[in-house]
C-alpha cells in the first residue's frame, strides 16, 4: 500500500501528522507513505532519521478549517489535499489520509478520484466505540439523501464492516430511526427500509432506534448524513461528559482518592475504549480510492493508527465496494418477478 498523506491539513499539522506519519512508516515497513504539502514547512518536522519507506512529495498550503471548500480547492488547486488525491487519481499512490477541513476532503476525493460506478453519493463511515462496536455512516458527507442513497450505504457499509471487523458471517445492517415498526420514520426511512429488506446484498435486521445503537443489534447503522453528524457528535460529547464527571468525583476528596486508586486501571481501560485516537479517522466511502478523513484535533497517535488501519483494510476496498454495488443493483429484489 503507498498511502498519501496531507501533511497540512489539521489543527495539529504539520507536526502531529509527521510524527505521525513518521510512526506509522516505521511499523508499516513494506509500505510507502508520501508526505504531501510545502516542503519548507514540513521538512523540519520529519528531522534527520526518516524512515526509508517515507518521502516527501512538494505541494501547495492547506485548506483552512474555516474556508469553503468547493471555491478554495478552484482558487488553489495545488493545495496539499487536492495533490494528495490526485496521487490517488494518478497510480502514485493507493490511498489518502487527510485530518483537514473535511469538506475539503471529501470535494477533492470527489473532484479528483471521482465515485464508485452505481453511487449517486458517498457516505462518512465511522467507528462508534461502544461496548459493542458499530459502524455509522453517513456521519456527514450526504446531508440530504435520497432512498437508494441509504441502501447504497448499507451495501458500501456492510462490505466495509465485514472487512474492518473481520465478521465472517456478514455484517448485520440496521436503519436509524424512531422506532422499530417498519412504518415508523419520514418517508425517506420507511422507502429505505422497503428497499434494504428486499436487497439481497444486506443482511438487514431492521430498523434501530436511539437508545439501542450501542446494544450489538447490528454491526453497521445507516442514516442520512445530517442525522448522522448529529448521532457521532452527541455519542462523542456524552462520553466526554461522563469522562469529566467521572475524574470531578474521583477527586473530589480524600475518600473519593483513595477509590479512585483502587478503580484507576479500569476507568483507564474505559477512557482508552471511547477515545477517538485509537481509530484515527473515518473512511470515506463511494469513491474510487481508500480515503481516511482524520479528526481535526488529530495528534500524532490518531495519525499513525489511521494509517495503520488503512494499510490493513483498504488493499482491494474500491474494487470490493464497487462489485458488491454491482451485483446488488444487478439482481432483481426478493419477490421482484420482472
Amino acid at each position: 500500500m503507498r498511502i498519501a498523506v496531507d501533511a497540512l491539513g489539521g489543527d495539529k499539522a504539520p507536526r502531529e501528522v509527521v510524527t505521525g506519519a513518521v510512526a506509522a512508516a516505521d511499523r508499516l515497513g513494506h509500505d510507502e507513505i508520501f508526505l504531501v504539502g510545502d516542503k519548507e514547512l514540513v521538512r523540519p518536522e520529519v528531522g534527520a532519521s526518516a524512515p526509508q519507506n517515507l518521502s516527501l512529495r512538494d505541494a501547495g498550503g492547506p485548506v483552512g478549517m474555516g474556508e469553503e471548500a468547493a471555491s478554495a480547492l478552484r482558487a488553489r488547486p495545488d493545495a496539499s489535499v487536492a495533490v494528495a488525491a490526485e496521487m490517488v487519481r494518478d497510480g502514485e499512490a493507493g490511498a489518502f489520509f487527510s485530518a483537514g477541513n473535511t469538506g475539503a476532503t471529501v470535494a477533492a476525493a470527489l473532484l479528483r478520484i471521482g465515485r464508485l460506478e452505481g453511487c449517486r453519493r458517498p457516505a462518512i463511515a465511522t467507528v462508534l466505540p461502544l461496548s459493542s462496536p458499530v459502524l455509522l455512516l453517513d456521519a456527514g458527507a450526504t446531508v440530504m439523501c435520497r432512498p437508494q442513497d441509504l441502501l447504497n450505504f448499507a451495501i458500501l457499509g456492510g462490505v466495509f464492516a465485514q472487512r474492518y471487523f473481520d465478521l465472517g458471517g456478514g455484517a448485520r445492517v440496521g436503519l436509524v430511526n424512531v422506532g422499530e415498526e417498519p412504518g415508523k420514520g419520514s418517508n425517506l426511512a420507511k422507502e429505505a427500509h422497503r428497499l434494504m429488506s428486499e436487497s439481497p446484498g444486506v443482511r438487514f435486521v431492521g430498523n434501530v432506534e436511539g437508545r439501542d445503537i450501542g446494544s450489538g443489534v447490528a454491526d453497521v447503522l445507516v442514516t442520512d448524513g445530517f442525522t448522522g453528524n448529529v448521532v457521532l457528535k452527541t455519542a462523542e460529547g456524552v462520553a466526554r461528559e461522563i469522562l469529566g464527571m467521572l475524574h470531578s468525583a474521583m477527586t473530589g476528596g480524600a475518600i473519593s482518592k483513595l477509590a479512585a486508586g483502587i478503580l484507576r486501571p479500569g476507568l483507564i481501560g474505559v477512557r482508552d475504549r471511547v477515545d477517538p485516537e485509537n481509530y484515527g479517522g473515518s473512511f470515506l466511502l463511494g469513491v474510487r480510492g481508500p480515503v481516511v478523513i482524520g479528526h481535526g484535533n488529530s495528534g500524532a497517535r490518531g495519525v499513525e493508527n489511521a494509517l495503520v488501519g488503512l494499510s490493513r483494510t483498504g488493499a482491494g476496498l474500491a474494487e470490493a465496494l464497487e462489485g458488491a454495488l454491482a451485483g446488488a443493483h444487478a439482481a432483481p429484489a426478493r419477490g421482484d418477478t420482472s
